[in-house]
């Protein structure tokens, strides 16, 4: 019987062992995918590995965001590290903006295939960052990949390369750029969990709703209350973590929604991508 070997299941196994890319293929398909059994293939065969590194956190590391000259795509990527000592470093740093000039120009689908894109030469961009494992030392992985299409993209990096953002608007113009810039900034400061209203996770809205009721019950509101009162509160999340209807980060007098309309009546964003460390 045979077993399909996904591109992650190799990536998740190189991580965990510091193994090149065909053995761990070879040792996932005579395990029958089995992922520990597969660790003892590895070693079996004599394989130096580090398994320990899997289990390690990578929580610093270089966040880095890009659009192309049209500012019709745009692409950010997080190279993640355990320590911020790794991080700082010039040569981690230039390999993750190249990593990310790769995914601008790729502009591959998926992490799965950004990994193989090629890095320089022959080297992919995942045996890099495997060799990255083992010249440093420590867990180092591409953990994050997003991509972005949109009429203008605008990007925002966060000081200290700890988060970027990618906003997508309607229209372009050069007129839009610092608009974009300023709806980036706010989606790095407020962080919000969607779009607009109808784009939050009905599982994020049962779950507001509950919490509501509690508290209002917990309140000592009557039963025949609590569902009101849990729609006004779920409206005050909508404001809070939507990002159209937040308020404004440099004008509270206005959300983001009524400040792009006051630079343009038709003008909105379309979607987001938010990456930090952590």
């Amino acid at each position: 019987m045979s077993y399909t070997i996904s591109a992650t299941d190799v990536k998740n196994l190189r991580e965990a062992t510091g193994a090149g890319m065909m053995d761990c293929k070879a040792a996932l398909a005579e395990a029958e995918g089995d992922f520990d059994k597969a660790i003892e293939v590895l070693r079996k065969k004599g394989q130096k590995l580090s398994v320990k590194r899997a289990e390690r956190e990578a929580k610093e590391g270089v966040v880095w965001a890009l659009v192309n000259g049209e500012k019709t795509k745009g692409i950010v990527i997080k190279l993640a590290s355990e320590t911020d000592f790794v991080s700082k470093n010039e040569d981690f740093i230039a390999t993750a903006k190249k990593i990310a000039d790769v995914a601008l120009l790729t502009f591959p689908d998926s992490l799965d295939e950004l990994l193989q894109q090629k890095f320089d030469g022959n080297v992919s961009i995942g045996d890099k960052v495997t060799d990255l494992v083992a010249a440093i030392g420590e867990k180092i992985e591409l953990s994050n990949y997003e991509k972005l299409e949109a009429a203008q993209v605008e990007y925002y990096i966060h000081m200290g390369n700890k988060a970027g953002v990618l906003v997508g608007l309607n229209k372009a113009g050069s007129n839009f750029s610092d608009p974009g810039k300023d709806v980036a900034m706010q989606v790095a400061a407020m962080k919000p969990v969607a779009l607009d209203k109808a784009d939050v996770d009905p599982t994020i809205i049962n779950k507001e709703i509950e919490i509501g009721k509690e508290q209002a019950r917990a309140e000592g509101k009557p039963e025949a209350m609590l569902e009101k009162i849990a729609m006004g509160k779920l409206e005050k999340f909508y404001k809070e973590n939507t990002l159209l209807n937040q308020q404004f980060v440099k004008d509270g007098g206005q959300t983001i929604s009524s400040y792009l309309k006051s630079v343009d009546k038709d003008l909105t964003v379309t979607s987001f991508k938010h990456v930090m460390l952590g």
